[in-house]
């Protein structure tokens, strides 16, 4: 894979700690990014400038949402890899990311799931089947992940993107 300093990625949500969090794990991996609190804020960077993946929470300020950011990027570059990043995901959050080949994230992210997907959207020569693989592998692990908190799985527990332990 190229350099990840040649990466631009914008990266939104509008809890700090957390948009921190994902700006400084990026930026420790080479990527430049930008980070973005606000649906408003993160349009006027697309304006300014095109990104190489948009990584987007999906619940914004003001009844925003993530998809209206990724559709600012897509205009600009119809192409554009994106993944929503999402703790409150429903079937028909889930069905129209797939339909509009966005990935899903759901968290909390485990910091090398939020890499390794970050890395799989920036390669290009495989962009549509990639997304559309990765939306599928998120599902997948989320409706896993609901299964074994169900049945209140222990074990060791391990950092997330987000800061937060996940057991």
């Amino acid at each position: 894979m190229t350099d990840a300093s040649q990466y631009r990625v914008l990266v939104v949500d509008d809890e700090a700690s957390v948009l921190i969090t994902y700006q400084l794990i990026l930026e420790q991996q080479g990527y430049q990014v930008t980070a973005c609190a606000t649906c408003r804020e993160a349009i006027a960077e697309i304006e300014k400038q095109k990104f190489d993946v948009v990584l987007c929470d999906y619940s914004l300020e003001e009844q925003h949402t993530g998809f209206e950011v990724i559709t600012e990027a897509r205009k600009r570059d119809p192409q554009a890899p994106a993944a929503l990043l999402t703790g409150y995901a429903t079937k028909e959050t889930t069905d129209e990311a797939e339909s509009r080949n966005i990935g899903i994230m759901f968290k909390p992210i485990e910091i090398e799931e939020f890499l390794t997907t970050t890395s799989k959207l920036l390669r290009r020569d495989n962009e549509s089947s990639t997304n559309q693989e990765i939306t599928g592998e998120k599902i997948s692990s989320a409706q896993d992940s609901l299964q074994r908190e169900q049945r209140g799985s222990g074990g060791a527990r391990r950092r997330t993107a987000s800061g937060r332990a996940k057991g």
